[in-house]
């Protein structure tokens, strides 16, 4: 068991994810989660058979941040009328039957002309839990730039922008993806950024908030990882609640294991995103660390922690303990 608990871990770390019986457990189901919001005396919103249906209830947006060796911004012209001649990143809605990286690059090629290689997501953004925004960078590897003479329903044209001042903006929304993408193409040598990683092509029915919970134990300095011993031991996993934020979500998965009083613990960033167009549902791979020691957390639910491996653990503390070693989730209020 040892094994495969760092084998998952590994293949989580190279964005590869998990595929086979590991996707099939959920421990906080949206039924699970209306029978506690009942207990507390609260009517649940979301019903308890809720399943992400793409275009319908759930959306999944893609944004590309892509800079030239000047450092200059690939930006669109809008042309839908509501925002008619402002400037914003090539992005918008997945289709049915598209992983994200076709999406994302469907997108970029018709708003600009231009033919993009992508090479890792940047972050997710989620607005309650219907709403997911895949933003992703890499660089051009043909086309031609859109121009005037060139505009259609999608764009009126595009650009590489060096500043940002010199055009109005359809929402000021874009600004931390861009300053992101910067930071990420400026990194210098050394610094601990995460590696790239792609979206791996595994589908899930549902929308799904997997969890590495991390902590550290006392009498041995040793790390461990959460495990869930529902049915076979994996790693802890819930449905997102269409009805709450992530982070919401979180909490209540987390009080669910941990008992109201959890301890001080704080999400890092997602290691992993797992999707394909053969089903509409996602799942996000969340990294959490204590900060207090193994022997001052009491588990309630049906968990139990397991020892790393030392290679693993190797792998995971500079994550840990790193800024921008995890890809950033952000949780829109």
């Amino acid at each position: 068991m040892s094994r495969q608990v760092d084998s998952n871990i590994s293949k989580l770390l190279d964005g590869s994810g998990l595929n086979g019986e590991e996707n099939d457990f959920c421990d906080f189901t949206i039924a699970d989660q209306n029978s506690v919001a009942e207990s507390q005396g609260i009517t649940p919103t979301t019903p308890s058979n809720f399943k992400p249906i793409l275009g319908s209830n759930v959306t999944y947006v893609v944004a590309s941040v892509i800079l030239n060796e000047k450092n200059e911004l690939l930006m669109m012209q809008e042309a839908k009328e509501s925002c008619a001649g402002k400037w914003y990143l090539p992005a918008g809605r997945m289709e049915k039957g598209e992983t994200i990286i076709q999406a994302a690059t469907r997108e970029v090629l018709e708003e600009t002309g231009l033919h993009c290689k992508l090479d890792t997501l940047l972050m997710v953004e989620t607005a309650g839990g219907t709403w997911f925004r895949f933003v992703l960078t890499g660089n051009i590897v043909g086309g031609d730039l859109k121009t005037p003479a060139n505009a259609d329903k999608e764009s009126l044209q595009a650009k590489w922008i060096a500043n940002l001042q010199e055009i109005s903006l359809r929402s000021n929304d874009i600004l931390h993806l861009i300053e992101k993408a910067k930071m990420y193409k400026q990194k210098p040598p050394g610094v601990n950024w995460h590696q790239p990683i792609l979206p791996a092509p595994i589908p899930h029915i549902k929308d799904l908030l997997r969890l590495i919970v991390l902590i550290k134990k006392r009498n041995t300095n040793r790390l461990h990882v959460l495990l869930s011993e529902k049915t076979t031991l994996h790693f802890p996993t819930c449905e997102i609640n269409p009805a709450k934020s992530v982070h919401s979500t979180l909490r209540r998965f987390m009080v669910e294991m941990f008992g109201a009083d959890v301890a001080q613990h704080r999400p890092l960033g997602l290691l992993n995103v797992e999707a394909d167009p053969s089903a509409d549902g996602c799942c996000l791979t969340l990294l959490v660390a204590f900060r207090p020691p193994l022997e001052e957390v009491p588990l309630i639910g049906k968990c139990a922690w397991h020892e790393l491996s030392q290679d693993v653990e190797k792998q995971l503390i500079p994550i840990v303990t790193s800024k921008n070693s995890t890809i950033e989730l952000h949780v829109v209020r």
